[in-house]
Parts: structure tokens; C-alpha cells; sequence
């Protein structure tokens, strides 16, 4: 006997109606919630919650409740509805003006607004403007960076990257290469004190450095396994050293694949005259300032955070021995990372994110 479920609500809407879910999805200083409901069922006109759900990189339940929302109340049943409390002691009118004041303005002489400035400018609680950024996801203390690629083969090099990753050539190996520069080997000034109960390990902020290595990784992408040596230095002669060793641990039969950024050391005339020499060899080099793509820097940021960061080293040779200690508990470990975006959705989200600029510079 077949499943009988409920039946799916139809999404049907007026040209105002579009209209103004366009715009919702339009308001990028806003409730960016909101925006994104909007867009959910302007996706659901057309396509299943299914589609949309994948599209949209969110659950089908969550597509599910959103539609019925709008069909049932149509674009009120967008908004947030008020849960039961104690009457509010501010009024909507208020709560705008502390929204747009935080995200259109900052206090004279400073960069950024706090809690306490702004609930002294705005005449209530630093509490209450607490409670409203949380509410609207608002984080004036907090700022981060980015650099957009000037590549002008950007696209091709993220497509031919990706496209190692997600569907690597038959008959060869993919290595994802880089160095790690300058690891110092610092000693804490003092001995560190272990963790306790109720007590977190401590160390001081000072330290005694006892010089630094720079490490050359090569990770398999298929298998996970990291080739890994320390050099004094990053030169093309040992650029080239190290791609020997990479070459010696692959089949003869095989071709090697090598993703790797655009240091000048991977460009020298030394380098070209070993790649003619070895014609298996191929360089696939990721977009200008664009090392994220990379598939090692995963593994370099693990090695920081699980053996470096947090160790005292009283010489080179401790610290090469501490970074071979890892190498082998990873390789011991054999899983390999997953790329798990493609390059359409990576273009598709640094095309948003070049829209949102413009529309908040007014470009």
C-alpha cells in the first residue's frame, strides 16, 4: 500500500508578494534571518524542499516550515513571533535605532562601540543592548580579515584545483605541497605548571628563543599520509631536494600531480630545468593569495594548534623531533582529509560575498 503523507502546501505568490521577497533578500544590514527565509520561498515556488534544502545548504525540515509559514500567513509569517515573558520595557522604535546607531555609526575618538558606550548614548541598560545584539547577532568587539584574489586566472585555477581533489586523473598521485617557514623553537622562561583540578595549564608569555626550521610537507591526497622534512632554509635547491623525495616514493608507472602556491622558490629556473627533466611531474598552482585552497594548510593548522602552540622547546633538535612525533601519529592515524565544496559552490560564494561589498559601499 503506498505512503500517504500530508500534502505539501503549494507555494503561490502575487507580483507585490515577489516584489517584496526580493527585497527582503536584498537587505544585507538587516536580519540576515529573515533574508534568508525570503530566499527560501522564492526557492520553493519552483523546487521541491528537497532541491531547495540541498541549494540552499539547509535542512528540509527547515525549508518545510518556512513554506507553510508563508502559506499560511503569507509574509508575516516570516518574521520571529514574540514567545510569553514580562512585558517589554522598550519599544521597537528603540531597538532600531540601537541597531542601526551599532552598524551606521561608531562613539567619537573610537572605533567600535561596547555595550556600555551604547547604552549610555541610547539611555538604557548595558544589559538590554547585550540582550539585542545577541538577539540580532551583532558583534562590534569582534573583526576579521580577508583579501580578495587580483588573479586574473582566478576561476581556472580554482577549477583545476578542485577538480584534483574531488576527481583526481587515473594512473596518478595528487600531492598537496607547501612550507611551513620560521617555526621558532622557543622555551618558556619559566617551567610550565600542569593542569589541575579547577586550574588550566599555565605558561609565561615570555620565552627564550633557541632558533627556528622551516618544514616541507607533501600530503597524499588520496591517502592522508604526510611526507614531511625540516630545513634550515627554504631555497630552491631544497625545494628540489624535496621533490626528489616525493618522486621516490611513487611508483615509476604513476604520474604525480603537485598543488602548491605561487613562492617564488617554486618558480626558479632550478626548479624548471628539474620539472624538464621529469616530465611526470605537474605543477598546478593555486589563485594569488588564495593559500586556503592548499589542502596542506589543514594539516599545518593541526600541527600548530596539537604540538606546537602550546610546547616549550629547548632546541632545534627538540622541536624537529616534536613535529616528527606528530607527522608519525598522523600518518599512524590514515585519514585523509575530504574537500568537500565544489567550484562552483566556492565561486558562487565569493560572487555573494563581492555583491554584499558593493551593496554595503553603495558601488
Amino acid at each position: 500500500m503506498p505512503n500517504i503523507g500530508r500534502p505539501r502546501a503549494e507555494v503561490v505568490v502575487t507580483d507585490d508578494e515577489r516584489a517584496a521577497l526580493v527585497r527582503l533578500t536584498k537587505r544585507v544590514r538587516v536580519n540576515r534571518a529573515v533574508g534568508f527565509r525570503a530566499r527560501i520561498v522564492l526557492a520553493c515556488i519552483d523546487d521541491s524542499d528537497t532541491a531547495v534544502a540541498r541549494r540552499l545548504r539547509t535542512t528540509k525540515t527547515t525549508v518545510a516550515k518556512w513554506r507553510s509559514q508563508f502559506v499560511e500567513r503569507r509574509l508575516e509569517g516570516l518574521y520571529d513571533e514574540p514567545r510569553v515573558g514580562a512585558p517589554r520595557t522598550i519599544s521597537d522604535e528603540q531597538v532600531e535605532a540601537i541597531i542601526v546607531k551599532t552598524l551606521e555609526t561608531t562613539p567619537a575618538g573610537e572605533t567600535h562601540w561596547s555595550t556600555r558606550s551604547m547604552a549610555k548614548a541610547a539611555g538604557v541598560s548595558h544589559t538590554l543592548v547585550g540582550r539585542i545584539w545577541r538577539t540580532f547577532r551583532l558583534q562590534p568587539h569582534r573583526t576579521e580579515s580577508f583579501k580578495i584574489s587580483p588573479d586574473p586566472q582566478l576561476v581556472e585555477k580554482i577549477r583545476d584545483v578542485v577538480g584534483l581533489y574531488v576527481a583526481p586523473p587515473t594512473n596518478a598521485v595528487v600531492f598537496s605541497v607547501d612550507e611551513k617557514s620560521q617555526i621558532q623553537a622557543l622555551q618558556r622562561a619559566q617551567p610550565i605548571l600542569p593542569l589541575d583540578f579547577g586550574q588550566p595549564e599555565r605558561r609565561t608569555h615570555n620565552y627564550v628563543r633557541h632558533g627556528t626550521v622551516d618544514l616541507f610537507a607533501a600530503l597524499n591526497v588520496a591517502t592522508g599520509e604526510v611526507i614531511a622534512r625540516c630545513k634550515p632554509r627554504h631555497r630552491a635547491q631544497d625545494f628540489v631536494a624535496f621533490l626528489r623525495e616525493i618522486e621516490a616514493t611513487v611508483a615509476p608507472t604513476l604520474d604525480i600531480h603537485v598543488v602548491l602556491d605561487n613562492l617564488s622558490a617554486h618558480r626558479a629556473p632550478p626548479v624548471q630545468r628539474w620539472l624538464l627533466r621529469h616530465p611526470r611531474v605537474q605543477f598546478h598552482f593555486t589563485p594569488t593569495y588564495a593559500s586556503w585552497l592548499n589542502l596542506v594548510e589543514r594539516f599545518f593548522g593541526l600541527l600548530t594548534e596539537k604540538a606546537l602552540r602550546r610546547g616549550s622547546h629547548t632546541s632545534i633538535a627538540q622541536l624537529r623531533a616534536a613535529i616528527g612525533a606528530y607527522v608519525d601519529v598522523h600518518n599512524d592515524r590514515g585519514t585523509p582529509f575530504k574537500w568537500v565544496k565544489s567550484a562552483d559552490e566556492i565561486l558562487d560564494s565569493m560572487r555573494r560575498f563581492g555583491v554584499r561589498v558593493q551593496q554595503v559601499h553603495g558601488q
